[in-house]
């Protein structure tokens, strides 16, 4: 019976496996340890051109990965699952730095300044509401230049805070970008429907608004309504005394003074029809909305703005945005 004959064991040339160990230790004093090629070639007793090869062969085997941590990355993810809920194009979210909301809302105002900057060109005009949100943008403007712009209300004028006041926020703007600004002479609310179609029609009323209506950019704030800090009650006093009324028509949000119900439509509340006001088509046909809010508060009211797509961009704060995933991921609308 012949007897079988065992095969000899593979194994790898000597040579290759120096040239596998060289090449291993040239990538680790390269990648780890920050050694230039040259001072390889001296710690390793070869020449420059053969470490030169053993790292080029050494990244084409896959034998070296490279893995770049950023320390804005939650944010970018964030902002890509904001995306994803729709009815935005884009979206910016700051860290949120404090639990101070006034230091969360300069932060959020300075990036959408920021953005503005970068927008915006001169010739161009600039619509704006009144608004803490809108005040934040325009304490954080820095440009690095002049801008021959104008700056232009889309609502009627509340006086009595600096910050609900449109006509103050529009000048501040104005003057720190460089450009001028147009003053809106009426009230953001009218007694009823005919009596804001006859503020409407008015020549110096209509001609601000025509001009808003022509406007590149946009900036916005976003209104809380049920919120015991809600600062639509500054806007108009008296409709505190109709909360109920307000709570009965399904308002979820505020934008541009409109009561917006949670799918972002315009509630059947009847302040509402007596707006001095851009229309919210009217401000749709405006090429760059930039909406810009702060507060776990507005989380709600933000998702209700993003499901009307109303905006084109939104500028908020990590913690915000934090809940307004949340709030749909529990409502079941999370992409």
């Amino acid at each position: 019976m012949p007897i079988a004959k065992l095969k000899p064991k593979t194994t790898a040339p000597r040579e290759e496996i120096v040239i596998a160990r060289q090449m291993h230790q040239a990538l680790v004093l390269h990648f780890l340890e920050g050694l230039t090629q040259a001072q390889i070639a001296d710690q390793l007793g070869i020449s420059h051109a053969t470490v030169n090869r053993l790292i080029k062969r050494g990244r084409q085997l896959g034998l070296v990965e490279i893995k770049i941590k950023s320390p804005v990355e939650p944010l970018v993810d964030m902002e890509e699952r904001l995306l994803a809920l729709g009815g935005i194009g884009r979206a910016v979210v700051v860290p949120t730095v404090s639990d101070n909301p006034q230091t969360a809302l300069q932060a959020v105002g300075e990036a959408a300044a920021r953005l503005l900057i970068e927008e915006i060109a001169d010739g161009d005009t600039i619509c704006i509401t009144g608004g803490k949100g809108v005040s934040a943008v325009v304490a954080g403007l820095q440009p690095g230049r002049r801008f021959d712009v104008e700056v232009i209300p889309a609502t009627g004028c509340v006086q009595g805070k600096h910050y609900t006041d449109v006509n103050h926020v529009s000048t501040l703007m104005a003057e720190r970008l460089g450009g001028r600004s147009y003053q809106i002479h009426a009230p953001l609310f009218a007694d009823n429907a005919e009596q804001r179609a006859m503020l409407m029609a008015m020549r110096s009323v209509a001609d601000v608004f025509q001009r808003a209506r022509e406007a590149k950019v946009a900036v916005v704030g976003i209104g809380s309504i049920l919120s015991s800090d809600s600062t639509y009650y500054d806007l108009h006093p008296s409709s505190s005394t109709d909360r109920m009324a307000i709570e009965h028509a399904g308002a979820s949000s505020e934008l541009l003074a409109h009561l917006l119900d949670g799918e972002g439509r315009v509630c059947g509340y009847s302040l509402n029809r007596a707006l001095v006001s851009l229309t919210l088509e009217e401000f749709a046909s405006i090429p760059m909305k930039i909406g810009v809010a702060s507060g776990l508060n507005k989380a709600g009211s933000i998702l209700s703005v993003l499901r009307g797509n109303h905006l084109d961009t939104l500028v908020t704060d990590e913690a915000t945005g934090a809940r307004i995933l949340e709030i749909a991921s529990e409502e079941g609308h999370q992409a």
